[in-house]
């Protein structure tokens, strides 16, 4: 599992989640207070945290967690994946390591194109995608929660 963030003018390291399963805790540990917390204080108080709907996104510890740090989490419908501008950026990242001339052969080489590809991905992909939310907002409310075709 990899996890990032991406905002306009600006993106998270990346964080490979290499052995074992993402829990609560471990989210917390390993996510919010390294990475999503120092994110927060560079943008101010307008910022505003997305995540999906992940079990060990939802749990009470890291509800607590945010509510401590006072980082505001973005509601969102379950499975929802239209409306998240990172599915985007994942699929960009995918087809770019699966393009490149020596595609990754075992966990370390996929790791290390990965993390290669993901500083190589243009900063105007993902201030689209984040620019897209109104645009894909307003869809999914027309559709009336039906799939957007982005």
């Amino acid at each position: 599992m990899v996890w990032a963030g991406i905002m306009i003018n600006g993106r998270t390291r990346q964080h490979v989640v290499a052995n074992g399963t993402m829990t609560g805790q471990r989210y917390i540990n390993e996510v919010l207070l390294p990475r999503v917390r120092l994110f927060r204080g560079a943008v101010g108080d307008k910022f505003v945290f997305m995540d999906d709907n992940a079990t060990c996104h939802r749990t009470l510890a890291v509800q607590d967690c945010l509510d401590s740090e006072g980082i505001q989490r973005l509601v969102w419908p379950a499975r929802s994946p239209d409306l998240n501008p990172i599915e985007n950026v994942w699929d960009a990242l995918g087809r770019q390591v699966a393009g490149r001339n020596y595609p990754p052969t075992n966990k370390n080489t996929l790791i290390r194109a990965l993390t290669d590809e993901w500083d190589e991905l243009p900063q105007q992909l993902l201030d689209n995608v984040v620019q897209s939310m109104v645009r894909r907002v307003e869809r999914c409310i027309t559709l009336r929660g039906g799939h957007i075709p982005y």
